[in-house]
């Protein structure tokens, strides 16, 4: 082995530590993020007694179901659904070789927040509690959540019928995505103009994606899918820098592109199609994320997928922690509070990096 070969082998070596030591010190600041989180709210409970709760020591009764409850169910709602609405975008964008590519900008969030509209309608899932209030909640959930999963996967089978039209294509996808999602807003606004105050203020309370309605059998739920995702899309990281370099280099090396396409694009709705039937819909975080993760550690899909994972773990975390923050002891919807960040941030982005 010449000099040459030795130095661009010891380069190497610094590039992949480089990127594992990235993902490392990322991974640590998200679990301090995810513990602060714990702490802060209406009631501010020291970082100290969140440690307690979780190695066993004694804790006020109080703080502990504080914790246990709320705070804790919350924050990991908070933490699997920015892992799983980042691992969507970041596969759709893998897939499509489009930076715009998220659940949110291809209306699957749009065909969730229809079907909870039509399960309000038909079923009356909404109603309105006797109390000083007269707050909204949602009495059967889980009807609402799955009709939410049903209108999420239809709009799924829907863009990729209509992009097998043109065989396939990621530009077709992703205008196939935006017209449908276009046509669920449409249908969304619809039913709201027919809907009784009660059933209008019940489609409302839904749409906005808010992770403290997420209890610990959601989170089961949620988590399963999206370790599945995760696990089948970093095993294919690789085949994803393949077809970055486009399909005929794909093609060459052996790859189903097509195929991979399809899986991809069926494996990401299915992901967001569960988170945002339980916690509503919550944008910009499948978009944004992989951007970020982009810019700080290069568009290598080994090391990019897990690093946009934890850049949208860590952002809703945050944006989840400010909203109960901002307004105390009155929380905002998380959703709210990612649009306003989201938006913006997108724009530097864009200008940034010139998509």
């Amino acid at each position: 082995m010449n000099t040459t070969e030795k130095d661009f082998n010891l380069k190497y070596k610094d590039y992949i530590l480089n990127k594992k030591y990235f993902l490392l010190s990322s991974l640590i600041l998200t679990l301090i993020i995810f513990i602060i989180s714990i702490s802060l709210g209406a009631v501010r409970i020291p970082i100290h007694e969140v440690i307690s709760a979780f190695t066993g020591n004694s804790i006020s009764e109080e703080t502990y179901i504080i914790i246990r409850d709320v705070r804790l169910p919350q924050a990991c709602a908070a933490l699997i659904a920015g892992i799983a609405l980042s691992l969507s975008g970041v596969a759709m964008q893998a897939v499509l070789k489009n930076p715009l590519g998220s659940p949110f900008t291809l209306g699957l969030s749009h065909a969730a927040a229809f079907g909870a509209a039509m399960a309000v309608i038909i079923f009356g899932t909404g109603m309105m509690t006797s109390g000083i209030s007269g707050s909204i909640v949602i009495n059967n959930p889980y009807i609402t959540s799955a009709f939410a999963f049903l209108f999420c996967m239809t709009a799924t089978g829907l863009i990729l019928g209509i992009s097998n039209l043109k065989s396939g294509q990621p530009e077709t996808i992703v205008l196939a995505g935006i017209a449908i999602g276009s046509l669920f807003t449409a249908a969304t606004m619809a039913l709201q103009y027919f809907a009784d105050d009660t059933q209008l203020a019940s489609i409302i309370f839904w749409t906005f994606g808010d992770t403290g309605r997420a209890g610990w059998n959601e989170i089961i739920i949620m988590l399963i899918p999206t370790i599945t995702a995760l696990v089948y899309f970093q095993k294919n990281s690789m085949d994803y820098n393949a077809i970055s370099l486009g399909d005929e280099v794909a093609h060459g090396l052996g790859i189903n592109v097509k195929r991979k396409r399809l899986t991809g694009m069926v494996i990401s709705s299915l992901v967001t199609a569960v988170v945002v039937s339980f916690l509503g819909v919550i944008g910009f975080i499948g978009l944004i994320s992989p951007h970020i993760a982009r810019m700080l550690i290069g568009g290598d899909h080994r090391y990019l997928i897990p690093a946009s994972c934890i850049t949208g773990a860590a952002i809703l975390l945050c944006a989840d922690t400010a909203a109960r923050m901002i307004m105390a002891p009155f929380v905002i919807p998380v959703a709210v509070l990612t649009s306003f960040i989201g938006a913006p941030l997108f724009l530097f982005i864009l200008f940034r990096n010139k998509l």
